[in-house]
């Protein structure tokens, strides 16, 4: 779903049980986290380590698909133009095993493909993560074909302006992403630091089309498979970044977390019982240290918001994270009243922008690492701001 923070395809997993454990130990009545200490949230460069990155970091979700249709060439350049120190891909593969950069594998409303006759044919229903999908996937399609669509703006309701660039840019490859990537390096004198997402993993791995392994051999053939390669490697499924480690990826890892109550989609899979409520304890938080570097959650899970969408109380997430080692880039930011929590809404427009610097401050004063945002420039602005207090 669109509202507030959630991904749009998660659905909630797990008993009620869960959820009431959960409440126990991420609920509203917990003392605040504890912020990070003032030398760990300095204005930091751009170097080879993660840890160089400045801090909070800014993480282009998507590029800047506040302002440029997302996962596009345009949104990539523009959130990098903007200031954001990460950009963010999610890899998904073609018929003809081709990474492409998609949110997810269904086109339907990223790309123009319901607009061509020669692939009305294509439109199928599809149960992805036990969700069923009716649209236009892009395992369906070889490179070629794909390439022949135009991105076009995923939310036009929401973002009437970005309308105004459907058409202007094609899906892009992964491999066109990391040589666009090198070309920007070239000429700002740094190497570019990326964030990318292995989508429905085991999804893709039961149809033959795995990502992990493609992924491995793009990242070596340009030099980013090593701890120095300035690229993040981020999935909501544990075995896929404990599968990229296999393939001796050095990469800093970071496990995505939905709700309190679901259960990834590969713990779903290997009937394994355990929810996001269980992985935020601080056992759960060891366990996950044990392969990744960082965890990336719902906003939700670092600040709960109660029933009239209003912010409550800090969970103890990020002071039990960094207590494990690990750095937290929680998701997502945005600009639009529709997106922010109730307090930092301004007028009765959801579409337009509320409090969004205001936010941005509360967000970085938990102590968070870093955040993923569709609006860099106010992330930005906002750290700065934070910065100077």
């Amino acid at each position: 779903m669109q509202h507030e923070q959630r991904p749009g395809r998660r659905t909630v997993l797990g008993a009620a049980a869960a959820l009431g454990a959960g409440a126990m130990a991420l609920g509203g009545g917990v003392a605040p986290a504890v912020a990070a200490p003032q030398e760990a949230t300095a204005r930091r460069g751009h170097g080879a380590s993660y840890r160089d990155l400045p801090v909070p970091t800014v993480i282009g979700h998507r590029g800047a698909c506040g302002y440029r249709p997302e996962h596009t060439l345009g949104s990539y350049q523009f959130a990098l133009d903007n200031g954001a120190d990460v950009i963010e891909q999610d890899v998904v593969p073609t018929k003809d095993g081709h990474l492409v950069c998609r949110h997810e594998n269904d086109i339907t409303a990223t790309t123009d493909v319901a607009s061509r006759p020669e692939f009305a044919s294509r439109k199928t229903t599809r149960t992805v993560d036990g969700e069923a999908h009716t649209g236009w996937f892009t395992e369906d399609f070889t490179l070629a074909e794909l390439k022949t669509l135009r991105a076009k703006e995923r939310i036009p309701g929401t973002r009437q302006h970005n309308t105004l660039y459907d058409g202007v840019w094609q899906v892009p490859t992964f491999e066109e992403v990391l040589k666009w990537a090198d070309e920007q390096g070239r000429k700002r004198g740094r190497r570019i630091w990326l964030h990318v997402e292995t989508k429905h993993p085991t999804y893709f791995r039961k149809a033959g089309l795995a990502l992990e392994e493609r992924l491995a051999r793009l990242l070596r053939r340009y030099g980013r498979a090593g701890r120095d390669g300035h690229t993040f490697l981020q999935s909501f499924e544990p075995s896929s970044l404990q599968r990229l480690g296999k393939l001796g990826l050095d990469c800093p890892k970071v496990l995505l977390l939905d709700d309190l109550p679901t259960r990834p989609w590969d713990f779903v899979e290997a009937k394994d019982p355990r929810t996001v409520a269980d992985l935020v304890t601080p056992k759960g938080l060891g366990w996950i240290a044990g392969f990744a570097q960082g965890i990336g959650p719902w906003l939700n899970l670092v600040i709960p918001r109660d029933a009239d969408g209003r912010l409550t109380k800090p969970t103890t997430l990020v002071r039990d994270a960094h207590a494990a080692g690990l750095i937290l880039h929680p998701y997502t930011m945005r600009n639009e009243n529709s997106f922010l929590p109730a307090e930092y809404r301004r007028g009765t427009d959801p579409n337009a922008y509320g409090d969004a610097l205001g936010a941005f401050k509360t967000y970085f004063g938990t102590g968070i690492d870093g955040i993923f945002s569709d609006n860099a420039d106010t992330a930005v602005l906002a750290r700065d701001a934070f910065l100077k207090r």
